[in-house]
């Protein structure tokens, strides 16, 4: 079964993967490696190795319920690639996790944060488990023994985790908790995503949302259109979409349609987003808003000038690719674009920029998190939305002077990007012995 991906704007991570429904995540992030490998002067000796994990810790999780039983989970952290800096990469918890599935979004963490040209390489982790099962003490008694289990292979120089599917700021003050009282000091820079009063930074959770707006600019600006003039139209009201869209909005752009899990708010003249409750506000408010409510799949053909899936993976497939009317798709969400759907709308000239790229505000703003649990000193939310934006046009940049150079799509452009300083960096430092 494909992993499920979600538009938490964590790091599933960061996690961008345009699955097949035949395909792993490790057989898709392998194939996409050898695709952006092809087109780039690479000792293949290095794409063989970027193949493969450095590590991976397959630990065993026994927690006491409530009612006394005592329940056993498997829990892993692949670390793929530190050639250029420590691992970094969520940890979710869901009933699906697998090794595989950890080794194949680990790799695609190290891709993230590369075109982000952060000093981090890939990991991700998780436990098998239904989160919605235990209760809060359980959920946290979990954690804490994970952190245990993960003792001796994480830390601010090794390997950073972060929230991702079933987990949240609070999963991670008791893993930071956990991790400094064996350590026998407070250890904030573990583990980023915290809460900020123990050390997480401002910013951080509308980081994504962020992300996606600005690059939504630039492409406007590179395209000659002006925001004052662009429809938009953006699937999911979460952490992702309601700050992109709001953002967009204030911005000046026209905001016809938001949605949730119930459905779609359309309104052809557009929306005062800020009116509208989000998920973290008021779960499931946005038809409760509406006049007029379309669907879910509706909002995606929408005869729009901006596109942003924001809320779930593989919402865009070979059944309705062809009916998207959007001249150009941000990807809010972590794949939600299918390999197959992906090929359609570069056909149709479709504009689609990748996840790997516009929703990397979270890895980016993790990293401002580290940088200022090791200096001790937090910086304000104005310091943090300036820096993203400077981090997110330095990317477009870099990103854009591919896809010009090499004629490539988007999505290649910023593959080429990241594997560039990823095979870079290994030929610098070399193999040992």
């Amino acid at each position: 079964m494909a992993p499920q991906t979600n538009a938490t704007g964590d790091e599933s991570d960061e996690a961008t993967i345009e699955l097949t429904e035949s395909e792993s995540a490790l057989e898709t992030a392998r194939r996409q490696l050898d695709h952006a490998a092809n087109q780039l002067d690479i000792d293949p000796n290095i794409v063989e190795r970027l193949k493969h994990p450095n590590k991976v810790h397959e630990v065993t999780v026994p927690i006491k319920r409530d009612d006394g039983t005592v329940e056993v989970f498997t829990g892993y952290r692949a670390q793929h690639d530190s050639v250029r800096g420590p691992f970094k990469g969520g940890l979710r918890y869901h009933p699906e996790v697998t090794r595989d599935e950890c080794v194949g979004l680990g790799m695609w963490m190290t891709w993230k944060c590369a075109v982000m040209d952060l000093p981090f390489g890939g990991a991700k982790g998780g436990i098998a488990v239904n989160p919605k099962e235990l209760s809060s003490a359980e959920k946290e008694r979990l954690t804490r023994r994970f952190a245990q289990e993960l003792r001796d292979v994480i830390g601010p120089n090794q390997d950073i985790p972060a929230p991702d599917m079933g987990t949240d700021p609070k999963t991670m003050a008791w893993l930071m908790d956990a991790y400094s009282m064996q350590e026998g000091e407070t250890i904030p820079g573990v583990v980023t995503g915290k809460p900020p009063v123990v050390g997480g930074s401002e910013g951080r959770e509308e980081a994504p949302g962020r992300s996606v707006a600005i690059i939504t600019q630039l492409v406007c600006e590179y395209y000659d259109r002006q925001l004052e003039d662009t429809t938009v139209a953006v699937q999911g009201y979460g952490s992702v979409g309601a700050n992109a869209a709001r953002l967009l909005d204030d911005w000046g752009a026209t905001v016809v349609a938001i949605s949730d899990v119930n459905g779609a708010m359309y309104e052809p003249a557009g929306i005062d987003t800020a009116s509208v409750p989000t998920h973290d506000e008021e779960p499931e408010a946005v038809t409760k808003h509406a006049d007029t409510v379309i669907s879910n799949d509706e909002l995606l053909t929408l005869d729009v000038n901006v596109l942003i899936p924001a809320a779930l993976g593989n919402v865009i497939t070979k059944e309705n690719a062809e009916a998207i009317a959007a001249d150009f798709v941000v990807e809010g969400a972590n794949g939600p674009i299918t390999s197959t759907a992906d090929s359609i709308l570069t056909e149709r000239d479709v504009t689609v920029i990748p996840d790997i790229l516009a929703n990397a505000g979270g890895v980016t703003v993790s990293y401002f998190e580290w940088l200022q649990d090791i200096n001790r000193r937090a910086w304000s939310l104005k310091r943090v939305n300036d820096e993203l934006e400077v981090e997110m046009q330095a990317a477009w940049d870099a990103v854009r002077s591919e896809f010009e150079q090499r004629d490539v799509t988007w999505r290649d452009a910023a593959y080429i990007v990241a594997l560039s300083r990823i095979a870079e960096a290994h030929e610098a430092r070399g193999l040992w012995p």
